[in-house]
C-alpha cells in the first residue's frame, strides 16, 4: 500500500487550503501545522514524514501551483502564495455538485460547491477517500481560458 501517496494528497490539500484562506497575501506554511510536531531523530535530523511533507510543497511549486521565497530548514516554506492555476482550480465548482446543493441559490452554490470548500468539508469530516478523490480532480482539471 502506498501510504506516502495518501499523505501527499492530505498534506497538499491542507496546505493549499491554508494558502487559499490567506490569498492573495504571502504567508509562511509550517509543516507542524499540517502534520503535527514530530521531534527530530537522535542526530537532530527531521523525520522522514516531515521531509516528505516539505517535499510536497516544493513539488507543487515546481509544477506551477505555488511560489515561495525560501524554506526555513525542514520546518516551513516562507513567503508562499498560490499561483493562478491553483487559485482557479480551488475556486471552481466541483462537477457534479453535491446533491445537497441542487436547490440552493447560486450565491450559496458557488462558494459551497467550490473545490476548496469540498476539500475543507472532507478534511473536517476525516473522509480520506474523498480528500484523495478531490485532490485527483484538482490535478486533472484544465485551467479555464478566457
Amino acid at each position: 500500500m502506498d501510504l506516502h501517496i495518501d499523505d501527499f494528497y492530505k498534506d497538499a490539500a491542507k496546505g493549499l487550503l491554508m494558502l487559499y484562506q490567506a490569498f492573495p497575501k504571502k504567508t509562511t506554511l509550517y509543516m507542524d501545522d499540517l502534520i503535527g510536531y514530530i521531534p527530530p531523530d537522535e542526530f537532530g535530523l527531521p523525520s522522514d514524514r516531515q521531509q516528505r511533507c516539505l517535499s510536497t510543497f516544493l513539488w507543487l511549486a515546481e509544477e506551477g501551483y505555488l511560489r515561495y521565497h525560501s524554506t526555513i530548514r525542514f520546518e516551513a516554506v516562507d513567503q508562499v502564495e498560490l499561483c493562478e492555476k491553483a487559485f482557479l482550480r480551488l475556486s471552481n465548482a466541483v462537477v457534479p455538485l453535491p446533491s445537497t446543493l441542487d436547490d440552493a441559490p447560486p450565491s450559496i452554490r458557488r462558494p459551497q460547491g467550490s473545490l476548496a470548500n469540498q476539500l475543507r468539508e472532507a478534511l473536517q469530516g476525516q473522509y480520506s477517500e474523498r480528500v484523495i478523490e478531490l485532490m485527483q480532480l484538482f490535478f486533472q482539471r484544465p485551467v479555464p481560458h478566457n
